[in-house]
This record gives structure tokens, C-alpha cells and sequence, in this order.
């Protein structure tokens, strides 16, 4: 096969699809599995896939492995299993990661063959259910972001007076959606076989956590509670967003919105019930009521309700809060969250801690100045100059402190020596912003 297939026919497929559902709204698509081994699919997959990078699965085999072998040869494998159905799908590796507020979260991870296969069966689908998913739903979609939803939020409270918040958290919601819920829900708009019987493989395939001494230990908890899609997988997102389609449409339909004045904003597990004052309270019990009958679970503990600007809201790592005008006056604001502050800050201090004296300045500034930009570029809504300086003022500290270390340096002296003119100028750290109108300019 050839990897130099033009993306123009996989767009064009997607936009068939696209404009067949949304025109349609009951209809079924009954012969999709032919089109998961088209050649300029599996391509597509593959580069897709190799752009996100990531781990090898449990087979060991990374991305690297592949090219060195011969991408063409290993993917022409890969469409013969698909187009003949021979493909099976192997265990997840589970793996576990930090979460932001404390503890761990486990991801289940699946071989680079499984992602490819999963990206092609992405590619065909996904169309199908973007055509489907409601306008409060922001996550893992094309054209739309976190920062549109942050503005839908900021929109509901200060030109709709939507000011009370259901807070709302879902307890592990990827790892407890209900497999019979979600089928239904796939097999409402996709009646293919083949397509629903590879999902099910993948939803409940076998998970391997490999322990300290070397042992392997496999579960199957996905099969034996009937519940989850595997935070990891590359169809994971379209899954999680197609199940909470069920929970936004019922607060519609079932007249929730209109009874509390009310308007959701959702972002993959995350979302929020914008109210107008007085009906929070009622909101939440049915909230409750309704989330309970899909099969899925609230968190108390991170579940409240929130009058702003009275008290503040965070969400997707903004603040929603009361801030002051050089006059005096107040108004509904948003600013980074103290939580993602911290997180930034740590990310910082860990790329140049002790443990990384060995490398060379070049190196650290390679790897801080991406977190760095990446950080301003999402946080740059509201007055953010104040976080700038904080995050500025931090990763040249600890840049200079890693130099000063580095060399052997003593006293004040040593700080002296790799002023933050030499830092911007010499090494290329990023400058972030020192005023909005640099921000302003920095969106464009």
C-alpha cells in the first residue's frame, strides 16, 4: 500500500457521511466495515497516529520498531486483517499517572497495531455521531475547544444571569459507562456487525498490569462488570461524548432546562448546569436522578453548587470570580485557577531539578519552553498578566539556580552571571507576555 495516498479522499468520505446523518437523523449506516481497510484509512490512521507519539502497548512494539521494519509492509498486514476479518484486538497495558488534585488515574493502554485499527474505525465513525452531539458538547471535536467552552460558561453567567452552578463531577466516568447503554447508542446510527463487534472486542478486552518483580497480572473487569471504555484508546473520547449525548438530550427533552432556566456546558467528563438564581437546588436533584437512571454515578464530594460571583467557580482550569476595576467598580471575571498555576509551576521545577544536571542547558530550555508556551496559550482569556509574572519570574529562578548548580557556582554571584536578558536573548527561553496588548496579539 501507499502511504502518499491525498487526505482528500478520506475528507470526502467524511463529509458523505456527515451530511447523510445530519440530513437524516434516524438513519442506520448498515455497510461501514468495508471502508475501516481502504488503503488512504489505514494511511490516514497510521499518521494520525504516529503524530500523537505515545508508549508501546503490551506487545513492547513502539513507533520506531514499525518504521525501522517498513511502515508499508506492516500496515499492508494490518488492512488484510482488517478487509478479511481476521483482526483481533490484544490486552491493554494498564499504566498510572497523576492526577491534578491528588492520587492516581489509570490508563489502559493499546498496542500501536490496536490504535491504528481503532483511528480507521474512528475515522469512519466519528462523522456519523459529530452529526449527532448537541452544542453544549466541547470535547474531542473538530473546531471546538476547552477556551470555547470556558466563553459558552462565561457567556450563561454574565449576558443570561445563569450565576447559580451545578458543579457537577462523575465519578471514574470513563471506566463506568454502561456497555449496554452505550451499544444501544452506537446501534442506534451504525447496524453493521462487523462494526459493533469489533467495538465490544475493544471495550471489553482484557487489561495487563505488570507489577515491580516482573510479573504480569490480567483482568477482565471491563467483561465481568459490563461497564467502561478504557481512558487510552483512541475511540475512548468519541464514546465517552456519544453516552453523554443521552444525559444532555434528556435534560432537554424531558423539559429540565426550561424548569430551571438552565444550560449545560460539557467537556469529555466534566460539565456544569448554568442556572438562573433559585433554581440550583432543584437542578441538582434531577441531575442526580437522571445521571442515577443512565447507570452512571455523581461524586458528592466534588459536587456542589456555586453563586457567583459570590464564590468562586473553577473549571477546565479557569476561575470564574469577582474581580475589581481601577475604579473600583466589580465585575464577573475570568483568570488561571490556583490549581493550574501549581501545576505549571511543578512542571517547571521538576524539568529542572537536580536530577537533570547532567543535561545541557539547550536541552532544559527545549523541554520548558513548549510547557511554557502552551500554558499562556490557553490561558490567555481575562486579565492573565499578573499568572505571567508569577510563571516568568519562577522558571527564571529555577533556570538560573540550575546553572548556578551546573557550574558549581556559590553565592549571589553565581545568579548574577545569567541575567534575564542573557536567558532570552542567548539561550531563546520564551518571554511570555508583559502586557494584555501583547496578549491580545499573541491570539492572533
Amino acid at each position: 500500500m501507499s502511504l502518499l495516498t491525498p487526505k482528500n479522499s478520506v475528507r470526502k468520505l467524511q463529509r458523505a457521511l456527515y451530511v447523510k446523518a445530519k440530513l437524516e437523523p434516524s438513519f442506520r449506516f448498515y455497510n461501514l466495515w468495508d471502508k475501516t481497510s481502504r488503503p488512504d484509512i489505514v494511511g490516514e490512521a497510521w499518521r494520525r497516529v504516529r503524530a500523537n507519539r505515545g508508549c508501546a502497548g503490551v506487545d513492547g512494539e513502539t513507533i520506531e520498531a514499525i518504521e525501522s521494519k517498513g511502515v508499508e509492509s506492516w500496515l499492508g498486514k494490518l488492512e488484510q486483517e482488517l478487509r478479511t476479518k481476521t483482526y483481533r484486538p490484544s490486552p491493554l497495558l494498564r499504566v498510572w499517572i497523576p492526577k491534578a488534585k491528588g492520587g492516581k488515574r489509570a490508563l489502559s493502554i493499546p498496542t500501536i497495531r490496536d490504535r491504528v485499527a481503532q483511528m480507521c474505525w474512528n475515522i469512519v465513525a466519528n462523522p456519523i455521531f459529530e452529526a449527532d452531539l448537541l452544542p453544549c458538547q466541547y470535547g474531542f471535536r473538530p473546531r471546538l475547544s476547552a477556551k470555547m467552552a470556558i466563553r459558552r460558561l462565561f457567556w450563561n453567567i454574565t449576558k443570561h444571569g445563569r450565576t447559580e452552578i451545578v458543579d457537577a463531577d462523575l465519578k471514574d466516568y470513563f471506566n463506568t459507562i454502561p456497555h449496554q447503554g452505550l451499544l444501544k447508542s452506537v446501534a442506534r446510527r451504525i447496524s453493521d456487525r462487523s462494526m459493533l463487534k469489533i467495538l465490544k472486542m475493544w471495550i471489553t478486552a482484557p487489561v495487563v498490569e505488570r507489577t515491580p518483580n516482573g510479573h504480569d497480572t490480567t483482568t477482565s473487569e471491563a467483561k465481568d462488570t459490563h461497564r467502561g471504555s478504557a481512558q487510552g484508546s483512541v475511540i475512548s473520547p468519541l464514546l465517552a461524548n456519544i453516552y453523554f449525548r443521552r444525559f444532555a438530550l434528556a435534560w432537554t427533552q424531558f423539559g429540565y432546562a426550561t424548569k430551571h432556566k438552565s444550560s449545560i456546558v460539557n467537556y469529555a467528563d466534566d460539565f456544569v448546569i448554568c442556572c438562573q438564581p433559585g433554581n440550583a437546588k432543584f437542578a441538582m436533584e434531577d441531575m442526580r436522578t437522571l445521571i442515577s437512571k443512565l447507570g452512571l454515578t455523581i461524586n458528592e464530594e466534588k459536587t456542589g453548587i456555586v453563586k457567583v460571583p459570590e464564590m468562586p467557580l473553577d473549571f477546565l482550569g479557569y476561575r470564574f470570580c469577582s474581580m475589581a476595576r481601577k475604579d473600583g467598580s466589580r465585575y464577573i471575571g475570568t483568570k488561571p485557577s490556583p490549581q493550574s498555576l501549581k501545576r505549571i509551576i511543578r512542571k517547571i521545577h521538576d524539568e529542572t531539578s537536580r536530577r537533570w544536571l547532567n543535561k545541557t542547558l539547550e536541552s532544559r530550555i527545549v523541554e520548558i519552553n513548549p510547557i511554557i508556551r502552551g500554558w499562556s496559550n490557553y490561558f490567555n482569556q481575562g486579565p492573565v498578566i499578573k499568572s505571567y509574572e508569577i510563571i516568568q519570574k519562577y522558571a527564571l529562578q529555577r533556570i538560573q539556580h540550575f546553572l548556578v548548580k551546573k557550574h558549581k557556582l556559590r553565592g549571589t554571584s553565581g545568579h548574577k552571571q545569567f541575567p534575564a536578558e542573557y536567558l532570552y536573548g542567548q539561550t531563546g527561553l520564551f518571554k511570555l507576555p508583559t502586557t494584555m496588548a501583547e496578549v491580545a496579539r499573541a491570539k492572533t
